[in-house]
C-alpha cells in the first residue's frame, strides 16, 4: 500500500494504515513454535538454515492468507550427541515446541526420536540417513530423505556392470556408518561380488593411522575400494592415498551419497586428490524454479557466510527446504486447538527433566497431516512412505577437475541407464550402460579390479606329492636337503601355458604338500582344504572338479576330459573246436536256409515236371534230383538244364540269395578263425558286488566316495598308486589279494592303457565329473581370467604339443565292446533276401497253376458234378505227372522219334533190295540193321 502513495502529502497517511495492516494481521494469525537443531558451525548445519529460513519466507509469501505462522526456535547441537540430546530436551520442556526439524547426523537423531517419541513431538530430519533409524520405529520420526541403505543397489550394480569380484568397503568406526554395511555387502554377495576386508578408520584416526590402513589394503589384491563416511575424514583418507600413490591406474574408488552430496563445498585443495572418483547421489530434475532459487540461494549465502567461497547448494539443502514446506503446510491442516502439553503429575523436587517431559496434544493430528503431505517441492515430489521420503532415481557422477560429470543414471526398475527415461517403467533387459569414465591416473581403460600385492608376495601354488602316474606330475626331492628339485608333469605344463596368455604378469611359485620327509601331507581333499584355509592360494594337479569340493573353494574351468569308468581285465574268447564252422551263422538262420533249400528245390521240381526229363522218372530219382538241384545252387555246381521261364526266374533269385548268405558265411568264418576275440571278464559293477570281489582306485582320489555310495565294503577296496600297481593287483586277482577291476578318471585310464594295451580295457558305468581343473580360493577374481586363458590353451597348438610329450600312446590298443556277446549272423539280418526269394517261388507257383487249369479246363469240365474232389484232385495229379507234349521240348523230341520210326519200317520192308532210301542214317537205324 506504502508503493501506492506517491504523493508527499500522504506519506504519513499510507506509514499508518501500514501499521495497521501488521497489527491486524498479527492478531489475525497464530504462531506456533517450532525447533532447529543443527551443527551451526557445520556446512551442512549453515545450508541447512539457510534454505530452512528462505523457505520459511516463500512459503508464507505465497500462503499469506494461512492462520498458522512457523516461529523457528534455533539450537546449536555443536557437532555432539549429548549438545543435540540437551538442546531438543530445552525446546520440549521449556519452549514447548510442535515439531523439531534436525539434528544433523544420525547419532544425534537416535536419542532425540525417543525424545519425541515420549512427548509425542515429530521429529523430522534431512540428514540423518542411517538405516538404523528405521529399525526404532517410532510414529513420531520423518526422514525427509533418502535412506543410505537405498543407493546399494546402485552401487553394486556399477560394480556388476565392471565385471569386479571383489569390493572393500572403507567407513568410519561409528554405530551409525557401519550399519549401512550389512545393506552394501548383502547387495555386493548378490551379484557374486566377494568382500574379502573391512576397512574401519576411526573418525579420530591420524594421517599416521589412516596411512598404516591404506598401506594394509595396498598388500591385498583388491583394488576396489566403497568409501561411505564424513566428507572431512574422506577428504583426508581420498588425500593420503593419493600420496602414497593409491590413487593412480588400476584403481577404483567409489563414494557414497554422504560424500558425493558435499565435495564440491570443501577446499579446493583436497579436490585435487579425488580426480577418477566415482559417485552415487541423488537426482533431482532442474526446472526453472530451482534455477531460480539457486541463484537466491547463492546470494544469500554469501552475505550470511562471507568465508564460505566454494559452498555449494547440495541436496540436503534442497531437502531442508522441502521439509519446511511440508511442515508449514501439515501445521496450518492439523489447526491450533490443541498447542497445549499435558504435564506429568509429579510433586518431588528430585525428579529429571525427563520425568517432568510434557506430552503434546497435537502430536498425534500433525503426524497424521506429515503422513499425508503431497507437494511439488524443490526435489520433485515430496511425500512421505512410512515416515520415509519415497526412494527415487539415482545419478552416477565421475570427478573430473574442479567438477563432475554425469555418467548415467539407476532406477529401481530399469538398473543402469546411459539416459534417463522416467516414463518408462518396463525392466531393462539390455546390458548396463554407462557413459565414459575417466578412472584414476587419467586413463579410459576400465580398471579389472585387483593386482598383484605391491608387497611382490608370490602367490603360493600347492601342488600334490604322489608316487605313480608321474605323467601328470612329479615332484623331485634333492636327497641332501629334501627339498624339490624340480617338479614337472603335464598339469604343471599346462598350468605354465595358461599364465604365459593370461593378460598381465602373475608371479607364482610351486610348493609341494608333503611332510618335512618328502612324504605325502595328506589327501587330494586335505590339499584343497589348504587353499580354503588360506595356507596356499591356489592348487595345481590332477584335481577333479566335484561338487562336495566347490562349496568352499572355486574351480576353473577344466582342461582335461571329464569321467570316471571301470577298468576290468580281457580275455581271448576264441572258439577252439571241431563245431566252429556253426558259428557263423545263428540256429535260427540255418534252420531257415535249410527249409528255403528243401523248398526252392520243391518249386523248380513243379515248374520243370511235366516238360523236362531230368526232373521226371522214378519217384525216388525226382526227389533226389530236386535237392541236388536245390543244393547244388550253392557252389553252382548243378547240370540239370532248366527250361521253363518261371523256374529260371526262381532259380536266379535263388541264386543272388546264395551268394549273399555264402560270401557273409565266409566273411564270418574267416574273422572267427583268425581274428581274436577280446572281450571283459567283468560287464557289471553288480557283479562284483554280488560275487564280494574287490576294486581298486587310486590313493587319495575322491572316487573311494563312489565306491562307498555303490554300497562296496571298506574290505573290498584296494588303493594303488601307479599303473604298475594296477597291473599287480590285476594278476593276483580278487582271490588272491589282488583286485577285479578298478575305478579311475580318463585320463588316468588313459596312461594305463598306454602301458598295458591288449590286456585290459573300459566299461560301463561310467560317471560324469568336471575334468581337472586349477583350484582357487572362493570368490578369487583370477578364476575369470584363468579360464579364459585355458580356453585360449585348449583351442590352440600348444595344448596338442603339451598332450604329446606327455600323454601320447605308442599304440593303438583294440576298442573292445562288451555290449555284443556273440558275433554269429543272425536271421534279422537276411530276413529281406528271404521275403524276396519265397515272393518269387510262391508268384511262380500261383502263375504254373493257374495255367495248368486253364489248359485242362476240358477236364474239369467234363467231371459230372457227384465226382467227389479227392477224385478230382487224383486225375488231375495223374494229368500234371503225364509228359506235356505240347511243350516245345517234347514237340522237338517227337519229331525226331517219328523220323527215326518211319526210316527203321522203311528198312525192313525191303531187306535186300539195293534201292536206296532219302531216310538219313542214324545210329539207331544202323544198330537195328545190324542185328537183323
Amino acid at each position: 500500500m506504502m508503493r501506492s502513495c506517491t504523493k508527499p502529502i500522504f506519506n504519513l497517511f499510507c506509514v499508518f494504515i501500514f501499521l495497521l495492516e501488521g497489527v491486524l494481521t498479527q492478531n489475525t494469525t497464530s504462531q506456533v513454535n517450532v525447533g532447529v537443531v543443527l551443527d551451526l558451525d557445520s556446512l551442512v548445519g549453515k545450508i541447512g538454515l539457510s534454505c530452512i529460513n528462505m523457505a520459511l519466507s516463500d512459503f508464507y509469501d505465497t500462503h499469506a492468507h494461512y492462520k498458522t505462522r512457523m516461529v523457528l526456535n534455533i539450537r546449536d547441537s555443536k557437532k555432539g550427541v549429548a549438545a543435540a540430546a540437551d538442546a531438543a530436551l530445552d525446546l520440549m520442556k521449556n519452549v514447548q515446541v510442535q515439531a523439531i526439524i534436525g539434528p544433523r547426523s544420525s547419532m544425534q537423531a537416535n536419542f532425540v526420536i525417543n525424545l519425541g517419541n515420549k512427548s509425542q513431538i515429530p521429529i523430522i530430519s534431512f540428514s540423518a540417513t542411517s538405516p538404523s533409524l528405521t529399525s526404532l520405529q517410532s510414529p513420531y520420526f520423518f526422514l525427509a530423505a533418502q535412506s543410505s541403505s537405498n543407493q546399494v543397489k546402485a552401487i553394486s550394480a556399477i560394480v556388476q556392470a565392471f565385471g569386479w569380484r571383489e569390493a572393500v568397503p572403507i567407513y568410519v568406526d561409528n554405530q551409525h556408518r557401519e550399519s549401512l554395511i550389512p545393506y552394501l555387502t548383502e547387495a555386493l554377495q548378490e551379484i557374486n561380488t566377494r568382500v574379502p576386508y573391512l576397512s574401519v578408520i576411526s573418525a579420530l584416526a591420524t594421517d599416521d593411522k589412516i596411512a598404516e590402513e591404506l598401506y594394509k589394503l595396498m598388500t591385498m589384491q583388491t583394488r576396489v575400494f566403497i568409501v561411505h563416511m564424513t566428507m572431512s575424514l574422506g577428504s583426508r583418507i581420498l588425500a593420503k592415498a593419493k600420496e602414497i600413490g593409491m590413487m593412480s591406474e588400476g584403481y577404483v574408488w567409489i563414494m557414497t551419497d554422504a560424500m558425493t552430496n558435499l565435495w564440491r563445498s570443501i577446499d579446493a585443495s583436497p579436490i585435487d586428490s579425488m580426480q577418477g572418483v566415482v559417485g552415487v547421489k541423488s537426482y533431482v530434475p532442474k526446472p526453472k524454479k530451482l534455477e531460480n532459487f539457486t541463484v537466491r540461494w547463492r546470494r544469500k549465502f554469501q552475505q550470511e557466510n562471507p568465508d564460505s567461497i566454494n559452498s555449494e547448494l547440495n541436496i540436503v539443502g534442497l531437502w531442508a527446504y522441502d521439509t519446511t514446506f511440508a511442515l508449514a503446510m501439515a501445521i496450518e491442516k492439523a489447526g491450533t486447538a490443541n498447542l497445549h502439553f499435558n504435564k506429568p503429575d509429579i510433586s518431588s523436587s528430585s525428579a529429571t527433566d525427563l520425568e517432568t517431559l510434557g506430552v503434546s496434544q497435537n502430536g498425534p493430528r500433525l503426524i497424521q497431516e506429515l503422513s499425508k503431505s503431497k507437494f511439488r517441492g524443490l526435489t520433485g515430489d515430496f511425500y512421505f512412505v512410512n515416515g520415509q521420503l519415497q526412494s527415487s532415481v539415482f545419478q552416477i557422477v565421475n570427478v573430473i577437475g574442479s567438477g563432475e560429470r554425469r555418467v548415467g543414471f539407476w532406477t529401481p526398475e530399469n538398473g543402469l541407464v546411459r539416459q534417463l527415461d522416467l516414463t518408462n517403467t518396463s525392466p531393462n533387459t539390455s546390458k548396463p550402460k554407462l557413459g565414459p569414465i575417466i578412472w584414476p591416473g587419467d586413463t579410459t581403460l576400465v580398471p579389472k579390479g585387483w593386482e598383484t600385492p605391491t608387497s611382490g608376495k608370490k602367490l603360493r601354488i600347492g601342488v600334490p606329492v604322489k608316487g605313480g602316474f608321474s605323467e601328470f606330475l612329479e615332484v623331485v626331492w634333492d636327497p641332501l636337503n629334501q627339498k624339490a628339485k624340480s617338479i614337472k608333469g603335464y598339469c604343471i605344463d599346462v598350468f605354465d601355458a595358461v599364465m604365459e596368455n593370461m593378460p598381465y604378469a602373475v608371479p607364482y611359485e610351486y610348493v609341494p604338500f608333503a611332510t618335512p620327509d618328502g612324504e605325502p601331507a595328506g589327501s587330494y581333499n586335505d590339499l584343497i582344504d589348504q587353499v580354503y584355509y588360506g595356507n596356499y592360494d591356489a592348487v595345481v594337479g590332477d584335481t577333479t572338479i566335484v561338487a562336495n569340493r566347490s562349496l568352499f573353494v572355486d574351480f576353473t574351468l577344466p582342461y582335461t576330459e571329464s569321467g570316471v569308468s571301470m577298468i576290468v581285465p580281457i580275455r581271448d574268447n576264441k572258439e577252439k573246436n571241431a563245431w566252429v564252422f556253426l558259428k557263423p551263422l545263428t540256429w535260427d538262420l540255418w534252420v531257415t536256409s535249410g527249409c528255403f533249400f528243401v523248398f526252392i528245390g520243391f518249386v523248380v521240381w513243379i515248374l520243370e515236371h511235366r516238360i523236362n526229363e531230368d526232373f521226371r522218372g522214378p519217384p525216388a530219382h525226382q526227389i533226389g534230383t530236386s535237392f541236388w538241384f536245390s543244393f547244388s545252387a550253392m557252389v553252382f555246381a548243378h547240370r540239370e538244364r532248366v527250361v521253363s521261364n518261371l523256374a529260371r526266374f526262381v532259380v536266379i533269385v535263388w541264386c543272388f540269395v546264395v551268394l549273399i548268405l555264402i560270401q557273409s558265411y565266409t566273411a564270418s568264418l574267416t574273422s572267427l578263425l583268425t581274428v581274436e576275440q577280446l572281450m571283459p571278464t567283468v560287464t557289471d559293477i553288480n557283479e562284483l558286488l554280488k560275487n564280494r570281489e574287490s576294486v581298486g582306485f587310486l590313493d587319495g582320489s575322491f572316487v573311494e566316495g563312489i565306491l562307498l555310495g555303490l554300497k562296496f565294503d571298506k574290505v573290498q577296496l584296494k588303493k594303488y598308486n601307479s599303473p604298475e600297481e594296477l597291473h599287480e593287483l590285476f594278476t593276483k586277482g580278487s582271490a588272491n589279494g589282488g583286485i577285479s577291476a578298478a575305478l579311475d578318471e580318463i585320463p588316468g585310464i588313459k596312461i594305463f592303457l598306454s602301458k598295458y594295451c591288449g590286456k585290459y580295457t573300459t566299461v560301463q558305468p561310467a560317471f560324469k565329473t568336471g575334468g581337472f581343473g586349477f583350484v582357487f580360493p572362493k570368490g578369487s577374481p583370477l578364476v575369470t581370467d584363468v579360464s579364459r586363458a585355458i580356453l585360449n590353451v585348449t583351442q590352440g597348438d600348444k595344448m596338442e604339443q603339451i598332450e604329446n610329450s606327455w600323454l601320447k600312446e605308442e599304440t593303438v590298443c583294440p576298442d573292445v565292446d562288451p555290449s555284443v556277446s556273440s558275433s554269429s549272423l543272425g536271421l534279422e539280418s537276411f530276413w529281406g533276401l528271404f521275403l524276396i526269394a519265397g515272393a518269387a517261388s510262391i508268384s511262380a507257383l500261383i502263375i504254373f497253376s493257374a495255367r495248368f487249369l486253364y489248359e485242362q479246363r476240358h477236364v474239369l469240365f467234363q467231371f459230372r458234378s457227384e465226382t467227389s474232389a479227392r477224385r478230382r484232385i487224383r486225375i488231375l495229379s495223374r494229368i500234371f505227372d503225364q509228359k506235356d507234349l505240347s511243350s516245345h521240348t517234347f514237340r522237338k523230341s517227337e519229331v525226331r522219334d517219328h523220323a527215326s520210326s518211319t526210316c527203321s519200317v522203311h528198312s525192313i520192308g525191303v531187306v535186300g533190295s539195293s534201292q536206296n532210301t532219302n531216310c538219313p542214317p542214324s545210329p539207331s537205324s544202323c544198330s537195328n540193321q545190324t542185328d537183323s
